[in-house]
């Protein structure tokens, strides 16, 4: 490996090592109003639906996006399990098995 290489790899992490602590280390002696709070409790859910909604939908240029049907699919029971167990864990294993199941008989 290039020193090159292991400069720009040393970097990337000090980068986003730093861009994950600076705003602790800047919010950590102010005082943060309770609206802003509440508001940043609903950050996680947003993107957490951005990126499912995102990995349900196939691109093409030009047109209306199409449905990933084996996604659809391995989300039904993903999404159930969510419901009944409140248990991410629950979630991302009955994610994968429902994936690894749909490609085993060839749907995926």
């Amino acid at each position: 490996m290039s020193s090159y290489i292991l400069i720009t790899i040393l970097l990337c992490g000090l980068v986003t090592w730093l861009s994950r602590i600076v705003p602790f280390a800047i919010i950590k002696n102010l005082t943060v109003p309770h609206w802003l709070i509440n508001f940043l409790s609903f950050v996680p859910v947003a993107i957490m639906t951005a990126i499912f909604v995102e990995s349900l939908l196939v691109y093409h240029a030009g047109h209306w996006p199409g449905f990933n049907l084996p996604n659809i699919y391995a989300s039904i029971p993903a999404v159930l399990a969510g419901v009944l167990t409140k248990s991410l864990l629950a979630v991302v294993i009955t994610g994968i098995v429902a994936m690894a199941a749909l490609r085993f008989v060839g749907w995926g």
